[in-house]
Formats: C-alpha cells, structure tokens, sequence
C-alpha cells in the first residue's frame, strides 16, 4: 500500500447517497467506540478547551461542525459537565442521515440541526468555540478554504479541527483493530480509504496556508500539529 501522498480519488461509502441505510447508521453509531479510543478529544478538550471555556465566567455556546452520529459532541458535552461548565452544543450536519442517527444523543444541552456552515454564518450564529472532527479529509481544496473560513467566522475563540494523520503503522493497525466492531457496518473500509485521503501535518498546513504561499490560511493563522494517536489538530483563533 502506497501512502506516500493522499489518494484523492478514493471515495469513502458513507459518502454516497444511495448506500445502504442500515450499514450506514449502524457505522455511524459505532463511531461513538472507535473515537473514544482514537479521536484524542479528551486531550484536546483538557488542553485548548476546557480552559477556554472556564475563563469565559459565563455559560458558552460551542458548534460542531459535520458532527455525524453526534458522539463527540455529546462525549464534549459530558466532560463539561463533569467539570461543571456551563456549556450549550449544537451538532450540525447538512447529511438527514446523520441527524437521524445523532438525535438519540440529544439532551437539553445538546441538539442536532441539519445545517451547514453557510446555513449557520446566513443565520448571523456565533459561537464560543467551533470544533470538527474528521471532515478535513473529505474536502476537495477549495472545499477545504470555504469549510475553515466558515468556521473562523462562526466563532469568537479557538476553532479546532481534529483528523487522520496519513501513516502506514495507523493502517496497518487500524485494518486489525477494528475488526470486532466492523461487522454490519462500512467502518473498516471507510476507514482504511479515510487514511488513505487524510493528510500529513506539513501537507495540511501547507493546504490551510494556500499550498505555502502568503495565502489566506496565513492571515488565518492556522497551526497544525501532531498529536497521538496518529492525529492532527489544525488550529486558530475564530473572528465572529
């Protein structure tokens, strides 16, 4: 398996619109186990998070952006409140599917819309924080430059998209470990095709930076960097 650049032409299941309906909610409601273990949220909310919105003082409003089966909203929500912060979260996805299957993780503090960011942003919406979780590596290129500076606009504080780092040893173990959770589902081979388009730390930082030019992604400020397990965290500061 070559991944020594991203395999743009791969197209994950998942994405299209006529798959299987009921192999794809049974892989978006098993998302909630496989991003426990990889996702890397808890430390991100323990570092860039939490800290943000306890110095706040006041109750807070975070978006997730492509939120999916809603797992790590809802996981984002819970350690908040273990940490009694005061916090409002809405998961929004333009896929029905994806509302669907996020609804029954729906609290009085957590709700779901079927809404992109341009929905939101024509809304007048502002938030607190802006996070995503593992959309950077469907976007097509400009795709990518209108779902980041969307989200920038979207939020007066951090805006954090977690993803994939591109990486033989991650495929190698993700093709074995997710095994026990793949039956009946496309995760395994959603999976392997989503490491497969993901990115490299220096290729997403060049991306976001306008293919390493003083593009818009430098005005933007955005950082990436490595964080275990095999992950990225491009970040910056919104400017709602």
């Amino acid at each position: 398996m070559n991944l020594a650049v991203r395999d743009t032409a791969l197209r994950e299941i998942m994405d299209d619109p006529h798959c299987d309906p009921e192999r794809l909610d049974a892989t978006l409601r098993r998302f909630g186990a496989v991003n426990r273990l990889v996702s890397g949220w808890g430390h991100v909310y323990r570092r860039r998070l939490r800290p943000h919105l306890a110095a706040l003082g006041r109750p807070a409003r975070v978006l997730d952006l492509g939120s999916g089966g809603g797992d790590v909203v809802a996981r984002l929500a819970a350690l908040a409140h273990r940490d009694g912060l005061r916090v409002e979260w809405l998961g929004a996805d333009p896929d029905p599917r994806a509302l669907a299957a996020a609804e029954r993780l729906a609290t009085a503090n957590v709700r779901f819309r079927c809404a992109d960011s341009a929905t939101l942003l024509a809304e007048g919406e502002t938030f607190d924080a802006v996070v995503s979780n593992h959309v950077l590596h469907h976007l097509t290129h400009d795709e990518l430059q209108r779902f980041t500076a969307e989200s920038l606009a979207l939020s007066t504080g951090p805006v954090l998209h977690g993803d994939i780092a591109r990486d033989r040893v991650a495929y190698g173990l993700y093709a074995v470990g997710i095994t026990p959770l793949a039956p009946g589902t496309f995760l395994r081979t959603d999976g392997l095709r989503s490491i497969r388009r993901s990115y490299r730390a220096d290729e997403l930082q060049r991306a976001l930076d306008g293919h390493g030019g003083p593009g818009d992604g430098d005005r933007a400020g955005w950082h990436v960097e490595n964080h275990p397990p095999f992950r990225l965290l491009a970040h910056a500061t919104g400017h709602a």
